[in-house]
């Protein structure tokens, strides 16, 4: 008796028979599979029909080849963001301002042009855009979607807050409706659209919002504030122009780019845009619009901002706050009883600190509003009522 006894001739050739049936089914079910495929291809090239996903259905394991159902599922090649640029897109406008030579050693200087973005939000022809892009202009036009250009009106501007509303006449080709800023989310997506240097327009670009309630401080002892931060890219042009939510609604009006890198020492950083809140937008835009100029509160003080650095060399008794010089003549602060070597603390319950300026603590409010202005006197905190005034900017 051996143990690996060798196998006879018969077991040999049944053996070489089963393997060729298995590699003849085989080589159909392959050849079976191919037709079929060229059989789809060529009824979707034949009926125009959309790009398809085809799903086979698991053949069952019996061991037998089945024949496979094929289920086409076209594809809607739209979306969302084509849909809300055609909505948006044609209420958006190139900005051009004339900008005035400069008086200097030898003459005037040449004057140029600036350019910017914008965007329509009413059919009587208002326009938003920044108040950077037309300051000092001493005209200014719009061009439109389609390449025309009209003449426009700078109505008035709120430079704090870098928005300026113009009016173009004629039949506008489109709005864009203002929505709630307050609503957004970080990772929300978003379409910045605009003129990037002034020549490439109406460029999009989509990005996300990446923070919002976001503060820059602009110089003059102000921080914009509530700005929404967005990595979607906007460059120099782009600014006026509108950040758009998947609704078609214009969230934001962009203003700001920050970039790092080009020097020693210096992070690189890109991807970095801020936007004006909608409803801040709303809020300036409609008081310029019905009145002709935006008011901010005024309360009457020639003042110096104090913080920690401020207080340790001049010997003061707080961190932070407002040192006034002058309480000028006639003023709320002065009907309401302020003094001059007073340290305002708070305005309205709301402090000064290192997150809320003076100014932004007072713009905070409107004119004509009643409010509790806390100042340090002698040693002691007092309180004060004050109504503020209204201030006109331009």
């Amino acid at each position: 008796m051996y143990i690996n006894q060798p196998p006879s001739r018969k077991s040999g050739l049944r053996t070489f028979l089963f393997v060729a049936l298995i590699l003849v089914v085989a080589g159909s079910s392959a050849l079976a599979g191919a037709v079929t495929g060229g059989l789809i291809v060529k009824n979707i090239i034949e009926n125009n029909q959309p790009a398809a996903q085809v799903l086979p259905v698991p053949a069952a394991n019996d061991g037998q080849p089945q024949t496979q159902a094929i289920t086409i599922i076209p594809t809607d090649v739209d979306s969302a963001v084509t849909s809300t640029v055609e909505r948006v897109g044609p209420a958006v406008v190139t900005v051009l301002a004339a900008i005035p030579g400069q008086p200097g050693m030898f003459g005037i200087s040449g004057g140029g042009e600036s350019s910017g973005s914008g965007v329509i939000i009413s059919a009587e022809g208002y326009i938003l855009t920044n108040y950077h892009v037309i300051e000092g202009s001493t005209e200014v036009r719009v061009v439109l979607a389609d390449g025309s250009e009209r003449a426009a009106e700078v109505i008035n501007y709120d430079d704090l807050d870098d928005l300026a509303v113009l009016k173009a006449e004629g039949e506008m080709p489109a709005v864009a409706p203002l929505g709630n800023s307050d609503q957004l989310k970080p990772g929300e997506t978003v379409i910045a659209i605009g003129s990037p240097l002034g020549t490439f327009k109406n460029t999009v670009t989509v990005g996300v919002i990446s923070a919002t309630g976001r503060m820059i401080d602009i110089g003059n002892g102000y921080q914009m504030e509530d700005l929404i931060q967005t990595d979607a890219a906007i460059n120099q042009g782009n600014s006026g122009g509108p950040l758009v939510n998947l609704a078609g609604e214009v969230v934001g009006i962009n203003t700001i780019i920050v970039r790092g890198g080009g020097g020693a020492g210096r992070a690189v950083a890109e991807g970095l845009g801020f936007a004006i809140p909608a409803n801040k937008v709303r809020i300036i835009s409609e008081q310029i619009i019905a009145n002709g100029y935006f008011a901010r509160p005024y309360l009457g003080v020639r003042s110096q901002d104090v913080n920690p650095a401020i207080a340790s060399r001049y010997n003061l008794p707080v961190e932070w706050g407002t040192y006034v010089f002058t309480v000028l003549p006639g003023s709320p602060a002065e009907k309401a009883g302020v003094q001059p070597d007073d340290i305002i603390t708070a305005i309205g319950g709301q402090e000064i600190n290192d997150q809320m300026s003076f100014a932004n603590v007072l713009y905070s409010y409107g004119p004509n509003d009643s409010v509790e202005v806390q100042v340090f006197r002698n040693g002691e905190t007092i309180a004060l009522n004050v109504m503020l005034g209204e201030a006109k900017r331009n």
